[in-house]
């Protein structure tokens, strides 16, 4: 390939063909016209194609290039000579380093013009950025990505912005993550990920397609145009897959490499393709027994205890033979039929043997090697008591069960990382649904059974319905069956879920209704089995017990095998099984109803368990003790060992073992004291808690409730403390700790109080609460308890529990009490993702941004750490902003809340939709399946469905409760903008970027209507209340009213200036409010279409509006960031909402009107409390983005700028306000301190340079006049002087004392690019575009010399360091000396033949250095100007060139890959320093003089002997370019920084590397110590956090997260979006967190 050249001429020239470019360089990024229409290599070869429209492209990136000092760029139709094949090869393989190694990326945007050349804002040109025909073609992709710098144009050449400010438009157009498109290396991110960028991208050629992605995936391969993009891209897939074998399998033949780490790495590169997932591939990808898939499968969440023949369930009985024969027939029948009843619903009331016979189905089915899963719930039993890992137990076994699905599965778990934390409903389609369908029935088993015992014991209700419908969908399989054999009890939630499933789909029978004499005859075969081995164990004779009593027996059972199952246990347990079987059937009447017979034995069995012999007073005393202890048993929420129950009752285990040893008939006891207590059945929980079946054994359940919650109370005021987890540093992660030490730390029975204590308050009755001992258990260990649910993973259950507390705490009874716990629930929303993550943050975060008046802040203050030794101020009172939602990656375009409030559904330009739990801020559900951004969320009236619109043209519907997706909607060809449902639920309307509104069967997902009346886009559209009328807004600045029935257009609202963002109805129907880009909010007459009010307060565009559900008030969002609530009657502004950092795109209230919801360019969804006032603005800080802030030089005061034009001076130790200066007429962009601290200088948007007094309040000056932008401004050395160098063309002087103009220094004929003052502040030096050197009298503004010479631009001026030279740097290739006194051109230092890259002066001012674009560093003498040397020997350019400390050496870095060392008094080369393999950008001495360091964009650091020149280290690590390199002031150590993005720190004698600071998020380009040689700052802000060194030390909230910060040593000031300054100071040394 070649380079262009613009020729002095303006003429175009190629270069030589290249192998590799050495020199700097731009690139041109566009799209191509029609091919006779761009400027080919032929054209650029014979002169021709002046005349195509293309070589205006070329014409403006050659302009462009250098205006930014690029003397070379490129352009793809005319650098690569196409009709040669090998040339178009290995250009095509070589493109992404060209692009990559490119100083600058320009796009050319053919189809994006500005006509407003004054208004370049954003919102101008956003629209058509968006729709750009650059983002759809496939080689802009690399395009984008590979540069560094991308820089984005508008047809016009005006500058929209970089890749750095657009990239969140870039990421919400391409999806690509922000990231990817700031540097982060392509290999962190999937092959699927990188393949999903170039969807919807096309090229001219198939081929291309493929091959444009070759950069993306760092491959090579040749070009074959006629293969086709099928076969380039299968060749593509096969030479990723083929490299990441090689690198997997060579770590895992690595002898140093284990087989974990092996297996990590495996897991962690996630790069495999989609396509490589055959067994044949897995076979080479995994070798030894697929470890990798071992290890995919071992991190499936799994509940132990749910299959059928764990450890745990091995006594439990099955059917014995010829018992259950018929039931056992139908159901063997209907699991080997073809038919669509995938569901055998085996339904009966307790102790009827459904489990007896789930078993036995199980086990026949296993031996078969049928037995798909088994899943045998059980209620308050851990795992097994809910959903939670449910399908991920299912899929777990099905893993193991057919080893033919294994791959499957496993390909599932890698692709969808974050599976196990998604709905019931992914996990079932991607982890057992889908990986069935890919079975063949021809290889496996036609026909697998899952068992699903006692589903009606899972804890919720909502699950059980999903469960349900979810296991319908098996039907859906074809090559193999998948049936679900489920039993239950006919509960209220399951008989509802089955009515959903049809009866041809599902088979029922109900086993109660089993003919009583087959189950007694069922029941005699087991009774008589059971009862002939326990005669045979107790040596009775043969034939006991005899016919007669057996039959005896099976009456009393009266149809229960719960019955004789107890009866059989209690019988074996005694001493005297004669005695005990007499028991029974001395009790009661056969006649009885079943549950009277079950009452009996369960009577029978703990009367047996008191001691005959006992006093009566210590028959009572153990009857209060085997109530407490069963009671306590029965109503836990979950099970617990007899070792953690004796902890939580504080009782003995002698104590327990003795009360429970007679009681194996009811109750599972292990002999493991560390495995739970287990009930046999539940049908004992319900005798035990029935006052009229259980007598005196009865247990109270609330007396119970209230005990066991006093017991968790008390452990846990015993148990709980600060840092429970010993983890010390206030960064520790929850996600990082291990599980084995958090239950060291937290064993079972701590983690169940932590967890149940307040459902046993609530379930205990109110009287509980009049007691002080909840609210001391507050007041001293809330924090203790939220750190500990931290740890455990269980804030959500937390926060519930505090508002469980706080609806059932009477107010008016216990304020004190109630008013804390309502305190607690602010603080534990608003802190909720610190909780869960970094749970140590309570004492330190959480804490000190608690407001001033928390009652929490005020009761645990002292906790917070001593070494945060200046806190923040924060506002008084909890503000109403009620918890900050985030996990979405883009901006969030709508929300809205259910109809019954409990949950929050939002749509974001990630393409996903997302349910929240409203209350606890728990992410619920993300449902994905749109490929554009979701632009509009909604629920149906009854809150079962969701409907979405996206920019990928569809309308999806949703089941709110499993997530499937049920209807997509097509028929717009743009864009949908707004989706609602009709009141009835029945119909769905949309609008479109396409102009038109749509009307769809919301059933059906028919198109029923298309109105088309607007003249642009369809922004907004709604139902009126009773559903005769649907309303939308449009981009054509009208709001319009249809007729929802035929359509008929009825009326057009007319008022607003610009586009109509939002529309809504009033709930009565009789008024609409709208709201649009000219910044207002108007409501609207719906009968007569009359303007009646115009609410005015946004500063920028409403983006969404909504009625409160009562009338009274209209809620607004808005790109001023702010979310309003106003007077629907008055139109008076009641509140508004600060706190989103980007526009508000979305606003709605909840169903009650109590809260609003705000979905935000932030990428949060907010809630806000809008029955709480809101409060006055206490903190008199900027009211708008704080745009800069600076320390002055002695650290006791801060600077800062804001956009709401305002300079404010506080007080750095205090944090105090001292002054507001105001007088700037738009944004503040920069401030600085004078020298002395005195003045503060600052420049603004507006073109002025204002000086301030830091003592008074007074402006001193404003220093106006510059008709265009400020380019450089300057004190002077003694602080009384300012000068400042503008795009108008002048210099102006400013006395910074008194703030008067002094001079404007007029004489430039264009920009003045650098300005700065002599050492004694005595003069001014100016360098200028109009290649002049000016010197001015700094006291008299005179002009005192032009210093010409100069033939092109001057771009650096700077005095000696004695102050009596002036140096100048220019692009005309020389460097000249100028006396400063008298301006005098002393010196031209002429002889480079190119640019002049670096110079500067010998530390004795006696010499000048300088290196050049012409290979040469040449040397001056500072006093003569004479040229004492030229120091050739470098084959390229220089870089950069440096004096040694005593000023005898030089030492130069050139692209010629080398370093060399001249001695500066003969110019003779010492050493060439050879071995760096890419360009040396980079040099320095160490401190003595002794060595020296360099760095190269070979991604090495090196060490040489500045003596001997020899290599003393290679120092390897950084994965990209050495951009700088620095030697401690000790000389004992390097730093490096690179385009890594990180730091390093090296031993300057060993070479070693001592630390990598890798928290940088772009490119490190300088890096220095301080003169005590640590690296300073050693704060910083990163990700939301405050972090020293490498450690997170102090987490930002979501409203004190920082636009920019300044740092003092261990101060740092933080400056807000809200206009807000936030101080800390931290105290010296480690920063841990101690008792």
């Amino acid at each position: 390939m070649r380079l262009l050249k613009l020729e002095e001429n303006g003429e175009f020239s190629l270069t030589k063909d290249i192998t590799y470019p050495t020199t700097r360089y731009a690139i041109l990024s566009h799209t191509w016209g029609e091919d006779e229409e761009e400027v080919n290599f032929g054209d650029m070869k014979d002169g021709s194609g002046k005349t195509k429209n293309g070589y205006n492209k070329l014409r403006f990136c050659g302009g462009q290039a250098a205006r930014d000092g690029l003397e070379y760029f490129w352009v793809d139709t005319c650098c690569i000579n196409k009709s040669s094949d090998s040339e178009l090869s290995e250009a095509i393989n070589s493109m992404f380093r060209w692009y990559h190694k490119a100083a600058k990326c320009y796009v050319y945007l053919s189809d994006v013009s500005i006509t407003d050349q004054i208004d370049l804002s954003l919102q101008s040109w956003e629209a058509a950025l968006r729709n750009s025909r650059w983002f759809t073609r496939g080689w802009t992709l690399q395009e984008l990505i590979a540069p560094t710098t991308v820089e984005f144009f508008c047809s016009n050449g005006k500058r929209l912005g970089d890749k750095k400010s657009l990239g969140q438009q870039l990421y919400e157009i391409t999806g690509i993550p922000v990231s990817a498109l700031q540097g982060t290396s392509l290999s962190k991110f999937t092959f699927d990920e990188r393949m999903s960028w170039a969807q919807n991208r096309k090229t001219k050629r198939d081929e291309d397609m493929a091959y444009s992605l070759l950069g993306i995936f760092d491959i090579s391969m040749p070009l074959i145009y006629g293969e086709g993009a099928e076969k380039a891209f299968r060749r593509l897939e096969s030479k990723h897959n083929k490299a990441l074998r090689k690198n997997l399998l060579d770590d895992q033949g690595n002898n140093s490499q284990t087989t974990s780490n092996f297996t990590k790495r495996l897991k962690t590169s996630g790069n495999l393709s989609t396509a490589a997932t055959s067994r044949r591939d897995t076979d080479v990808l995994y070798p030894q027994g697929s470890l990798y898939n071992d290890h995919l499968l071992n991190n499936l969440p799994y509940a132990i205890e749910a299959s059928f023949n764990t450890y745990q369930r091995q006594h439990e009985p099955r059917c014995f033979d010829n018992t259950r024969v018929d039931i056992l027939h139908e159901i063997y029948i209907w699991a080997d039929s073809q038919d669509e009843r995938c569901i055998f619903w085996l339904n009966g009331l307790a102790g009827t043997g459904k489990s007896t016979i789930a078993r036995t189905i199980a086990r026949r089915h296993l031996e078969q090697k049928s037995l798909g899963a088994s899943f045998f719930f059980s209620k308050g039993d851990g795992d097994i008591s809910h959903a939670g890992k449910f399908f991920t137990s299912i899929a777990r076994q099905l893993a193991q069960s057919i080893p033919l699905l294994n791959q499957h599965i496993c390909d599932a778990i890698a692709e969808n990382s974050d599976i196990t934390n998604q709905s019931l409903r992914d996990q079932w389609h991607q982890l057992v649904l889908y990986p069935l369908s890919k079975l063949d029935g021809n290889y496996c088993h036609s026909s697998y059974i899952l068992v699903i015992d006692a589903l009606d014991e899972c804890d919720s209700g909502n699950d059980i319905r999903v469960i349900l419908q979810l296991l319908a969908e098996a039907r859906s399989l074809r090559k193999v069956r998948l049936r679900i054999f489920l039993t239950s009890r006919p509960e209220i939630p399951i008989r509802h879920g089955f009515t959903q499933i049809p009866d041809t789909k599902r088979q029922d029978f109900v086993l109660h209704s089993i003919s009583q004499s087959i189950v007694d005859h069922d029941i005699s075969k087991f009774l008589k089995h059971e009862l002939e081995v326990i005669g045979q164990d107790d040596e009775q004779e043969p034939g006991w017990p005899g016919s007669e009593r057996v039959r005896h027996l099976v009456r009393a059972a009266s149809g229960l095998f719960i019955w004789a199952a107890t009866a059989c246990r209690f019988i074996r347990e005694g001493q005297s099984t004669e005695e005990r079987l007499c028991l029974l059937l001395d009790g009661g009447e056969a006649s009885a109803a079943p549950e009277k017979h079950l009452s009996g034995i369960y009577t029978t069995v703990l009367r047996n368990s008191v001691q005959p012999s006992s006093m009566e007073q210590e028959k009572q005393r153990f009857y209060r003790i085997i109530k407490q202890i069963l009671g306590s048993i029965a109503i836990l929420s979950s099970p617990l060992s007899v070792k953690s129950l004796c902890r939580l009752l504080h009782t003995t285990k002698q104590q327990v073992n003795q009360t429970l040893k007679n009681l194996h008939a009811i109750l599972e006891i292990p002999k493991d004291e560390n495995r739970p207590l287990r009930l046999h059945h539940p049908s004992f929980r319900d005798f035990l808690l029935n006052k009229d079946r259980c007598g005196e054994f009865w247990v109270d359940e609330k007396e119970a409730h209230q005990n066991l919650a006093a017991k968790c109370i008390q452990l846990m005021s015993q148990t709980l403390k600060k840092d429970i987890c010993e983890m010390h540093a206030p960064g520790s992660q929850a996600g990082e700790v291990k599980s084995s030490w958090i239950k060291k730390c937290l064993p079972p029975e701590v983690q169940y109080a932590c967890l149940y204590w307040v459902q046993h308050l609530q379930k205990g009755g109110s009287q509980v609460y009049n007691s002080e001992e909840t609210y001391w258990f507050l007041q001293a260990h809330l924090l203790h308890w939220l750190e500990a649910l931290g740890w455990m993973g269980k804030t959500s259950e937390g926060i519930q529990a505090i508002l469980s507390l706080e609806a059932h705490v009477p107010a008016n009874e216990t304020l004190n009490l109630h008013t804390f716990i309502h305190d607690a629930k602010r603080f534990a929303l608003y802190n909720r993702l610190a909780i869960e993550q970094t749970p140590l943050q309570l004492y330190c975060s959480a804490l000190v941004f608690a407001p001033e008046k928390s009652i929490v802040r005020e009761t645990f203050k002292k906790c917070i750490p001593a070494w945060i030794e200046r806190k923040p101020r924060v506002q008084p009172y909890w503000s109403a902003a009620l918890q900050t939602l985030e996990g979405h990656l883009s901006s969030v375009n709508s929300v809205a809340f259910s109809p019954d409030g409990k949950q929050v559904v939002s749509g974001s330009g990630d393409k996903t939709v997302r349910l929240w739990d409203a209350a606890t801020g728990a992410a619920l559900q993300t449902l994905e399946g749109h490929t554009d951004f979701v632009y509009f969320v909604a629920f149906s009236p009854d809150g079962k469905q969701i409907v979405s619109g996206s920019w990928d043209k569809i309308v999806q519907l949703w089941d709110a409760a499993t997530g499937a997706a049920l209807q997509t909607l097509e028929g717009h060809t743009n864009s949908v903008n707004s989706v609602a449902f009709s009141p009835d639920g029945k119909q769905v309307v949309s609008g479109s970027w396409d102009k038109t509104v749509q009307l769809w069967d919301a059933a059906t997902g028919a198109a029923l209507q298309t109105l088309k009346s607007h003249l642009f886009f369809v922004s907004s559209v709604a139902f009126s209340p009773d559903g005769k009328q649907v309303i939308s807004g449009s981009g054509d600045k009208t709001v319009r009213l249809w007729n929802a029935a035929t359509g008929a257009a009825l009326q057009t609202l007319e008022g607003h200036t610009s586009f109509v963002y939002s529309v809504a109805f009033s709930p009565d129907g009789k008024q609409v409010v709208s709201g649009s880009g000219d910044n207002t909010v108007r409501l609207w007459d719906a009968a007569t279409g009359a303007a009646l009010q115009t609410l005015k307060i946004h500063t920028s565009f409403v983006y969404s509006v909504a009625f409160s559900p009562d009338g009274k008030q209209v809620v607004s969002g808005s790109w001023d960031n702010t979310v309003q609530l106003w007077d629907a009657a008055t139109g008076a502004a009641l509140q508004t909402f600060d706190g989103h950092t980007n526009s508000v795109k979305s606003v709605a209230f909840s169903p009650d009107g109590k809260q609003v919801v705000s979905g935000s360019g932030d990428n949060t969804v907010r809630l806000w409390d809008t029955t709480i006032e809101a409060a006055l603005q206490t903190l008199e800080d900027h009211t708008d983005f704080v745009n800069s802030v600076a320390f002055s030089r002695d650290g006791k005061l801060v600077v800062s700028g804001s956009r709401n034009n305002a300079v404010r001076l506080w007080d750095a130790a205090t944090g105090a306000a001292l002054q507001t200066l105001e007088g700037h007429t738009d944004s503040v962009n920069s401030v600085a301190f004078s020298p002395d601290g005195k003045q503060v200088v600052s420049g603004s948007r507006n073109n002025a340079v204002r000086l301030w007094d830091t003592a008074t309040d007074g402006v001193l000056q404003t220093l106006e006049g510059h008709t265009d932008s400020v380019k450089s401004v300057a004190f002077s050395p003694d602080g009384k002087q300012v000068v400042s160098g503008s795009k108008d063309n002048t210099v102006r002087l400013w006395n910074a004392a008194t703030g008067a103009k002094l001079q404007t220094l007029e004489g430039h004929l264009s920009f003045v690019y650098s300005v700065a003052f002599s050492p004694d502040s005595k003069q001014v030096v100016s360098g200028s575009e109009d290649n002049t050197v000016r010197l001015w009298d700094a006291a008299t503004g005179a002009a005192l010399q032009t210093l010409e010479g100069h033939i092109d631009f001057v771009y650096f001026v700077a005095f000696s360091p004695d102050g009596k030279r002036v140096v100048s740097g220019s692009k005309d290739k020389t460097v000249r000396l100028w006396d400063a006194t008298t301006g005098a051109a002393l010196q031209t230092f002429e002889g480079h033949t190119n640019f002049v890259n670096s110079v500067t002066f010998s530390p004795d001012s006696k010499q000048v250095v300088s290196g050049s674009w012409d290979n040469t560093v040449r040397l001056w003498d500072a006093a003569t100007g004479a040229a004492l040397q030229t120091l050739e020997g470098h084959t390229d350019f220089i870089y950069l060139v440096a004096f040694s400390p005593d000023s005898k050496q030089v030492v130069s870095g050139s692209r010629d890959n080398t370093v060399r060392l001249w001695d500066a008094t003969t110019g003779a080369a010492l050493q060439t320093l050879e071995g760096h393999t890419d360009f040396v950008n980079f040099v320095a001495f160490s401190p003595d003089g002794k060595q020296v360091v360099s760095g190269s964009w070979d991604n090495t650091v090196r060490l040489w002997d500045a003596a001997t020149g020899t290599a003393l280290q290679t120092l390897e690590g950084h994965t990209d370019f050495v951009n700088s390199v620095a030697f401690s002031p000790d000389g004992k150590q390097v730093v490096s920084g690179s385009g890594d993005n990180t730091v390093r720190l090296w031993d300057a004698a060993t070479g070693a590397a001592l630390r990598t600071l890798a928290s940088h998020s772009s490119s490190v380009n300088s890096v220095a110590f301080s003169l005590d040689g640590n690296l300073l700052p050693t704060l910083r802000v990163s990700d939301y956090w405050v972090v020293e060194g490498e450690a997170n030390i102090f987490w930002l909230p979501p409203d004190y997260r920082s636009i920019c910060e300044a740092i003092w040593d261990q101060t740092i000031v933080l400056g807000h979006s809200s206009g807000r300054l936030s101080f800390l100071q931290f105290r010296q040394g480690p920063k841990l967190l101690v008792l």
